[in-house]
């Protein structure tokens, strides 16, 4: 396999784990209530569902522009990165890995979103679908943080792909919403049932992927720090 399909392949795996942590995945919730309360108008339900991914995707793409090119604008720093990326890579797989198995636990950080803000936006008719997608993407918890800033930048840095990889992370953060989108649209029972199974999911999902994080940063130490 590619370097580029890996990378494509990391990255929305990247986004898939993030929208079934319990923060993300709480924020999804949220979103498929609102799609849910226009149940009879199918195409109202896979419109709405259409531009919160959208939304969402968008917000991650303009996040990760301005973090990677802030870095690579600045000259010494852009000669640092492409210097030692490859030592740096090890160190932050460890620590991202260590938070996701939650041995390291960062404080919350992002931008609070209350009712009153839910509530205008979805008072927003089919355009608030995609202002709720933009407003959520922007509320980073500790493992969200740490997959998006900690594991998705230095991969797009790495990649030099500062569209496409978070493009990619940002369909996957948005795709239980739209599949939702789809199982209310052909009227499907039993959603909480499903929900209940993402959130086991998750935590194996989540401590599978700290392991293999940490495996491969003790890999990238090993090669370009210590060999």
């Amino acid at each position: 396999m590619s370097p580029i399909l890996i990378g494509a392949f990391s990255a929305f795996w990247l986004g898939i784990l993030t929208s079934i942590s319990p923060c993300p995945l709480a924020t999804n919730i949220a979103a498929i209530s609102y799609l849910g309360k226009q149940v009879q108008n199918t195409k109202t339900v896979l419109a709405n569902g259409f531009l919160y991914t959208i939304g969402r995707t968008a917000t991650y793409v303009v996040l990760a522009v301005v973090a990677v090119t802030s870095i690579l604008s600045v000259p010494e720093l852009s000669f640092f990165l492409q210097r030692y990326m490859s030592k740096l890579m090890g160190p932050i797989l460890i620590a991202v890995g260590l938070v996701l198995i939650e041995v390291v636990r960062p404080p919350s950080f992002g931008v609070a979103i209350g009712e009153k803000i839910q509530a205008r936006a979805q008072r927003g008719g089919i355009w608030g679908a995609g202002a709720l997608g933009m407003l959520f993407a922007l509320s980073f918890c500790p493992t969200s943080a740490a997959l998006f800033f900690g594991s998705l930048i230095p991969l797009a840095i790495d990649s030099k792909s500062v569209v496409v990889l978070p493009g990619l992370y940002g369909l996957g953060t948005a795709l239980p919403v739209f599949a939702f989108a789809v199982l209310i649209a052909l009227g499907a029972r039993s959603i909480a049932t499903v929900f209940q199974r993402l959130s086991a999911l998750e935590v194996w999902a989540r401590r599978i992927t700290g392991a293999v994080f940490i495996l491969i940063g003790i890999y990238f130490c090993w090669t370009y720090i210590f060999a």
